[in-house]
């Protein structure tokens, strides 16, 4: 038996697998026949890699995410440079050396072997199309409303920061000198801020990784808004959504903050949401024999 978290990782990526297409439509039941175990061979995938790598849930949710701002739900960021993809999104400014879990990705797909990929990766469109962690509050809302997602959505999904982790050198500027003050962002808690700080050091290594959630750091649950309340987002993009007057993302962490369940409930419905984003249906794409590149390419 997994642990909560696993469970909950696996059972996210089984809701999302079973969505693919059918006669250009989404279909809930598409496996049904063709791999009736498809729930099964997920779920199993996803928690065998979660025994050995406690990141590997979060960075899933992050890869999927990376994949759907950009043009879509289209397996798309798994493509490797070579052949026809003269440019790779693996190696766009959000994604070099820090997206992570292809081989589970892999895995998984090589036996779910229908699903329709694109022909095509769009590393222009990663650079300016997902949302950064040092962007101000409204141009990532921006970014969510352009693909359909509302703020309800941003504020679930964000709280997938509830566990994983990210390197020093995305928030470090936070610690010394915010938008160019000389000084620490004025949000961050003071004892929380000195302990990023030695983990983090001014010139340090900015490879370090340090806790998303500082507080229950493997655990799926809603600390995070909690850990926001309290002044304790770890990156610029997390705590504005709670340190940002008048914003309507204020309420919204307060809801999931003080209710699990609301929390759970919504991140499991802004998760389908976003895989829902323009996926490849009918004859559009290809089913891809290499998630690592086109047919023949």
């Amino acid at each position: 038996m997994g642990s909560p978290t696993s469970l909950a990782v696996a059972t996210i990526f089984v809701a999302l697998v079973m969505l693919y297409e059918s006669n250009a439509q989404l279909n809930a039941t598409f496996y049904g026949d063709t791999c009736p175990n498809a729930s099964t061979i997920v779920r199993n995938a996803v928690q065998q890699a979660l025994q050995s790598d406690s990141r590997i849930g979060a960075s899933l949710i992050r890869l999927h995410f990376h994949d759907c701002f950009v043009n879509g739900c289209d397996a798309s960021i798994l493509l490797d440079r070579g052949g026809s993809i003269t440019q790779s999104e693996k190696d766009a400014a959000p994604n070099t050396n820090s997206t992570r879990g292809f081989d589970v990705v892999d895995n998984i797909k090589a036996a779910l072997e229908r699903r329709r990929d694109s022909l095509t990766a769009n590393q222009g469109g990663a650079n300016t199309s997902i949302p950064s962690p040092v962007e101000g509050l409204s141009n990532i809302a921006s970014k969510f409303s352009a693909v359909g997602l509302d703020t309800n959505d941003l504020v679930a999904l964000s709280g997938a920061h509830t566990f994983g982790r990210a390197q020093c050198r995305v928030f470090v500027g936070r610690l010394y000198n915010f938008n160019g003050t000389g000084n620490p962002d004025p949000t961050i808690n003071s004892s929380y801020l000195t302990t990023l700080q030695q983990t983090c050091p001014q010139n340090g290594d900015g490879t370090v990784l340090a806790n998303l959630d500082p507080t229950t750091p493997d655990s799926f649950d809603n600390s995070y808004f909690t850990n926001l309340q309290n002044n304790q987002g770890l990156l610029q993009s997390d705590q504005e959504l709670f340190s940002t007057t008048g914003a309507s993302t204020v309420s919204i962490v307060n809801s999931f903050s003080s209710n699990q369940t609301a929390f759970f409930e919504r991140f499991a419905q802004s998760m389908i949401n976003m895989g829902n984003i323009s996926p490849l249906t009918g004859t559009n794409g290809e089913i891809r024999s290499d998630c690592k590149k086109v047919n023949g390419g």
